[in-house]
């Protein structure tokens, strides 16, 4: 059998890591600026997870939601007071499109409705509504496009407003920060815009914090600068430190009942050990601080370069723009050893994990300048 080839792949294969490396069969140390798609949160095979996790499987890997699951509560009353919405209800799930194909459904029981608001170049996934909600055609079959969803360009209240006092939408559903379009932070004054005009409709608001939630952003969400609280928000990526899992956050004012949603392998015992060890390492050594300190740093650093169009992010989530950023990516990973992300032929991403020290920063720096003044 052979594998289905929809995937681009550096010729490069990380066999272990630790901490912000990895590295490859032969020893080749490569520096890790991406973490897998701001997957890694805490750091590769950090002791405490490796801990948590061995102990569990070695207890109860898994079994279906039909019985209780104590680690699910332990998880839900952690994430809770970490994130600051104690009050919240938890739905645990596999993925982030899982997540969000639960958060527009659950929107739609909510309101009877049937519509969802969007943004251009939104990325909420790829099954089949996650797709249908995210602005790129090219990941879109036939079976996924619909009417039942409008795109308004991102940031421009005002079309937003005009599409939501129609009362016809389920949810207007937002990224904390649009990670796959390249790093686009939404202004507080949208989303605070924006949370109003739901609330006046009659419609949900949900954040995708997927990518930008877990503390990224230097905040545990990177909608929380701006004051406003979603009915419901969106997670995955980084909560369990690479175990599949995603989650909703659901507002108390939704009931739930039984039946309305439901899932074989989320919040399975081992991935709730995962990411109780991910959000309890990311409590005990600060690592939210440490990324909004680490990221401003870097954030200074970049904006005083020469040669770079556009430099913008929040915390540890860092879009550069640059003529041909996707050579510089290669040369960052083939000459420097340093892995990152793109978005498009122009920008670089940075996604590191919240571990990210200060040296680590500066050898990325150093590397990016002799790139830049070549």
């Amino acid at each position: 059998m052979n594998l289905f080839d929809v995937y681009s792949l550096y010729d490069i294969e990380p066999v272990s890591g630790a901490g912000n490396y990895v590295y490859t069969a032969d020893g080749t140390e490569y520096l890790d600026l991406y973490g897998g798609h701001a997957v890694i949160s805490i750091g590769h095979a950090h002791p405490r997870y490796i801990d948590a996790v061995s102990r569990q499987v070695a207890r109860l890997g898994f079994y279906s939601n039909s019985v209780v699951n104590s680690l699910q509560e332990r998880l839900a009353d952690i994430l809770g007071e970490v994130s600051g919405y104690p009050d919240y209800q938890l739905f645990l799930c596999n993925s982030g499109a899982e997540a969000n194909e639960n958060a527009i459904k659950l929107a739609s029981f909510a309101t009877g409705r049937s519509r969802l608001l969007v943004f251009g170049k939104a990325f909420h996934g790829r099954t089949s509504g996650a797709v249908a909600a995210t602005d790129n055609p090219k990941i879109q079959a036939p079976f996924n496009r619909t009417d039942n969803v409008t795109f308004v360009p991102f940031g421009d209240l005002e079309a937003a407003v005009k599409e939501l006092s129609t009362g016809e939408y389920c949810a207007a559903m937002v990224e904390g920060i649009q990670g796959v379009a390249g790093i686009r932070v939404p202004s507080d004054d949208f989303l605070r815009g924006l949370r109003q005009t739901t609330t006046d409709s009659g419609t949900l608001l949900i954040l995708d914090e997927i990518q930008s939630g877990m503390g990224r952003s230097g905040s545990f969400f990177a909608h929380q600068p701006s004051g406003i609280r979603p009915d419901i928000i969106t997670m995955a990526k980084g909560i369990a430190n690479g175990f599949p899992m995603g989650a909703v956050l659901i507002a108390p004012t939704i009931e739930a009942r039984k039946g309305m949603l439901g899932t074989t392998f989320g919040g399975n015992h081992l991935a709730c050990a995962a990411a109780i060890a991910t959000l309890s390492v990311i409590a005990d050594e600060n690592l939210v601080a440490n990324a909004a300190r680490t990221g401003e740093y870097l954030l200074s650093a970049l904006r005083e370069m020469d040669g770079l169009t556009d430099v913008r992010g929040r915390g540890l989530m860092i879009g550069i723009d640059l003529a041909d950023g996707a050579a510089k990516r290669r040369d960052l990973l083939f000459r420097h050893h340093i892995f990152t992300g793109g978005a498009g032929p122009d920008t670089i991403r940075l996604l590191p994990a919240l571990c990210l020290t200060r040296d680590d920063a500066d050898r990325f720096l150093n590397s990016f300048k002799i790139l830049l003044d070549e």
